[in-house]
């Protein structure tokens, strides 16, 4: 009786533990990571115990969110310029700061052969919507944008525009053939469980035409003493996260 009543004591000494050291913690999230951040965070918390909620928007709305006080204890965005912005205005952790991705902007559709000829079907215009996120709060429209500018082709393409409020909306676009031509993340067609997955056609535009999708995410001041966010943010930098991302069709050096 007494080893069994020692054995209960250590059963519950290890599900104290459990209770006491595992925590939650709240990440705002650049639509474009939406899944792959969702799959790292399952085996972070299979790993750990902590708990993470991630909640998802275009990366402008997202630090307006923050600035405006919204209870998140870490800001992962589709650039460098919002979250560095929050440490610039007192919100942010400077010292947590760091590059945990580099995205890729792709040209899809289910109609036109954009694999074998970009240029040309960009060119000739002959669709009703080419769907972008917005440029003025999505870094991936943004590029996009930057990218048809550059060559040439935003004259040509300008009034068939359509803009997504993030890049999951312009994906949406082009998954539902409400627009049968759109610039998106490359992390959104080869998803095997994309609905766009292995169907149409995509080009993955080069990174020598756009400025490059540096992700940045840092603790914001609200975070800073929460230990499943340090744990997260850790996480981040290991060799399982890395072959999650790279696996969705990001770059990180």
């Amino acid at each position: 009786m007494k080893n069994l009543i020692g054995w209960g004591s250590l059963v519950v000494s290890i599900l104290f533990s459990t209770v006491v050291y595992a925590e939650s913690a709240t990440i705002a999230v650049a639509s474009n990571f939406t899944k792959t951040i969702e799959v790292i965070g399952q085996a972070f918390e299979k790993e750990t115990g902590h708990q993470i909620r991630f909640s998802f928007g275009p990366t402008g709305k997202l630090y307006a969110q923050i600035k405006n006080g919204a209870p998140f204890d870490a800001f992962f965005g589709a650039d460098e310029r919002r979250p560095k912005k929050t440490i610039e205005d007192g919100l942010g952790v400077k010292q947590s700061y760091f590059v945990y991705a580099q995205g890729q902007i792709v040209l899809y559709s289910a109609k036109y052969p954009v694999d074998s000829q970009p240029i040309e079907v960009l060119r000739s215009a002959d669709f009703k919507h080419l769907s972008i996120a917005n440029p003025k709060t999505a870094p991936y429209g943004e590029r996009a944008v930057a990218f048809l500018k550059k060559k040439g082709l935003y004259e040509h393409v300008k009034s068939r525009i359509v803009n997504g409020e993030s890049i999951a909306h312009a994906f949406q676009y082009v998954a539902t053939h409400n627009a049968p031509i759109g610039f998106v993340a490359m992390s959104q067609v080869v998803d095997p469980k994309s609905p766009v997955y292995q169907k149409g056609a995509y080009w993955v535009v080069p990174a020598s035409d756009y400025a490059p999708i540096n992700q940045g995410a840092l603790v914001l001041k609200r975070g800073e003493n929460n230990v499943a966010v340090q744990a997260f943010m850790n996480f981040m930098k290991t060799q399982k996260a890395i072959t999650i991302m790279n696996r969705y069709g990001y770059k990180v050096d």
